[in-house]
């Protein structure tokens, strides 16, 4: 089965990831597997970045660090099962580069209910998908 299991969250829509943590939990305690929690941070224009009070990127990090760390506390697993990252950029491009830097053999993430901008544009989860080193399970919320 999988021995690293790589859960992005949405800082701003936890409750999303829900059901992929609590699947993420259970292979973790059926097999023994890792979880690495991720949360990425969008990047801003350096633009609207100039308008934004001095160390404000800092106290994101440290911010959605700390909702990683309530997510962790919150699962029925084993001590030192769960590990973390917070990364700066665009969704689908941290997430692939993470699970390879990471070495994880599963990325498990929840999706949206494709609606018609994605047919055109992709989703995130699609991006993930087609791109990722590993394998991905793909929840519907």
């Amino acid at each position: 089965m999988f021995k690293k299991i790589l859960v992005p969250v949405d800082p701003a829509e936890t409750g999303f990831a829900e059901s992929a943590l609590a699947k993420a939990a259970q292979f973790a305690r059926d097999y023994g597997a890792k979880i690495h929690l991720m949360a990425v941070c969008p990047e801003v224009q350096s633009f609207v970045a100039s308008q934004l009070p001095d160390g404000w990127q800092k106290r994101e990090i440290a911010e959605t660090g700390v909702i990683l760390d309530k997510i962790a506390a919150g699962l029925d697993v084993p001590e030192g099962t769960v590990d973390q990252t917070v990364r700066m950029g665009s969704v689908y491009h941290e997430v692939i580069e993470e699970a390879e830097r990471a070495g994880c053999d599963l990325v498990l993430m929840t999706s949206h209910k494709p609606g018609l901008s994605t047919y055109f544009i992709g989703s995130n989860a699609a991006h993930i998908v087609r791109h990722a080193p590993c394998s991905v399970m793909v929840l519907r919320g």
